[in-house]
């Protein structure tokens, strides 16, 4: 079995120091369940003898299950970035759902799931306690793809169209980088601002805007570490923002550093 040919490092600050300390691959799920699930992944490191390694995140607007021991866990959207913790030698196997893809399997506002975590047990009862024990004792990831693609089968929801729709929105998002304000998404699919709202709340976690912001800002860190020249007053106006100055405060807000802060730090790691 062949990892996914994505190789892309969005939402992974600092991508190219991280490429020194782990290795990432991805795996598609059975055909049945890619209207849930966008992929597995496979985080690898080998850091004996070797500084921990803290690698900060600004996560995607997608549901993850971590499979980790003692401490597996579905994780929602981090509103900010979040720092993983790197040590001797080790291994994640885990899940991304969809944006909107775990819904179906929770029958809950997946906002409810915003900033925090939750057992797989809560939502799967004994089951997900056998699966859990299965991932962790087995080594190999082609079986480790073939035991958690049979488990999500064996607990399909019912069809929902509001998960193909959310998919659909979110390539839309992806492909045009001009949808800039949750009007144009609305308008887009001939939605109102109200009904997209209630959508994306019960079903992704987290407000259109914020599901925009996050990718327009995933576009801003990738251009930044690529050493590209930004026109910050340009883009601040073009994402709907006041001025420059505001847009500067969200950015250090989800990010944890002002732009130019942010530059210096990928200058700094640069020569470390």
């Amino acid at each position: 079995m062949d990892p996914k040919a994505d190789h892309s490092t969005k939402g992974i600050l600092q991508a190219d120091a991280g490429k020194q300390k782990f290795s990432l691959l991805r795996y598609e799920p059975a055909e049945k369940l890619r209207v849930y699930i966008q992929h597995y992944w496979v985080v690898e490191w080998d850091l004996r003898g070797q500084e921990p390694y803290r690698q900060v995140v600004l996560s995607h607007p997608n549901v993850n299950l971590v499979f980790e021991p003692g401490r597996t866990r579905l994780y929602g959207i981090w509103e900010k970035t979040s720092e993983q913790l790197l040590q001797g030698q080790g291994s994640v196997f885990a899940v991304k759902f969809n944006p909107g893809g775990f819904y179906p399997f929770w029958k809950q506002p997946v906002s409810k799931l915003t900033g925090s975590s939750m057992a797989l047990t809560e939502v799967f009862g004994e089951s997900a306690r056998i699966l859990e024990e299965d991932i962790l004792a087995t080594k190999n990831v082609a079986h480790l793809v073939e035991r958690i693609d049979r488990f999500f089968i064996s607990h399909l929801p019912e069809q929902d169209d509001n998960v193909a729709l959310l998919n659909e929105m979110v390539a839309v998002l992806i492909a045009e980088k001009d949808i800039l304000k949750v009007e144009h998404l609305a308008s887009r699919f001939g939605m109102s601002m109200r009904t997209l709202q209630r959508l994306f709340s019960k079903y992704v976690g987290v407000n259109p805007k914020g599901v925009i912001q996050r990718y327009r800002l995933h576009e801003v860190a990738e251009k930044i570490e690529n050493g590209e020249a930004i026109d910050w007053v340009k883009l601040a106006t073009d994402m709907g923002y006041y001025d420059q100055a505001h847009f500067i405060k969200d950015f250090k807000a989800i990010l944890g550093k002002s732009p130019d802060e942010y530059i210096r730090s990928i200058d700094h790691s640069r020569e470390a």
